[in-house]
């Protein structure tokens, strides 16, 4: 799922109130499994020079880019982070940790042949799901507009919960952003 998507559906899952501390540790929650991407491919493109293909076709898939994913997706990783914000009860980090389980859940369920390593450290099996958010041949064309509406459907239960006019703007970009990714999913792939 795109980054957007998971920010906008994990803050409308797990930030209540939609303020504060509480909404900032919904949104780091479902950033953080994809940022070590944004970082890697973003030094490799702008930084190295690395030609997109090369990036996307041969680094997203090494040994070393799938190791680092299968950290910061894995399961039993954010399942602990979960339990001692349960244990101690530190309301921020079962937010943050709860965003994070979900943006895994739905990675896992719809990412076909481009899936990551989510059981590290017991197992570097991936999971090939026949579903795809983005790859038309693994039905995106029924998932993107199933995922818009949850991205709007959340958009407009953040509002309801009085975001800041701050917050309103960053998530309707947000949204924005998620239908324009969509739409080049949709015409390229």
């Amino acid at each position: 799922m795109n980054t957007p998507a998971h920010l906008l559906i994990g803050a409308a899952a797990f930030a209540r109130p939609a303020r504060g501390r509480i909404l900032a540790a919904a949104v780091l929650g479902s950033l953080l499994p994809d940022l070590s991407l944004y970082v890697m491919a973003g030094v490799s493109l702008f930084i190295l020079g690395i030609p997109e293909q090369v990036v996307f076709d041969q680094l997203y898939f090494s040994p070393a880019w799938q190791t680092v994913f299968a950290i910061d997706n894995s399961f039993f990783l954010w399942a602990f982070a979960l339990a001692i914000g349960l244990w101690r009860k530190w309301r921020v980090l079962i937010v943050a940790a709860s965003a994070g389980l979900l943006h895994l859940a739905m990675d896992f369920l719809l990412h076909a042949g481009d899936g990551r390593p989510q059981f590290w450290p017991l197992s570097d099996w991936v999971f090939h799901s026949p579903v795809s958010y983005w790859d038309s041949a693994h039905h995106a064309l029924w998932v993107a507009p199933v995922s818009v509406a949850v991205c709007a459907g959340g958009y407009v239960v953040l509002w309801n919960r009085g975001l800041s006019v701050p917050a309103k703007l960053f998530f309707a970009a947000l949204l924005g952003a998620e239908i324009w990714v969509i739409r080049q999913w949709l015409l390229f792939f």
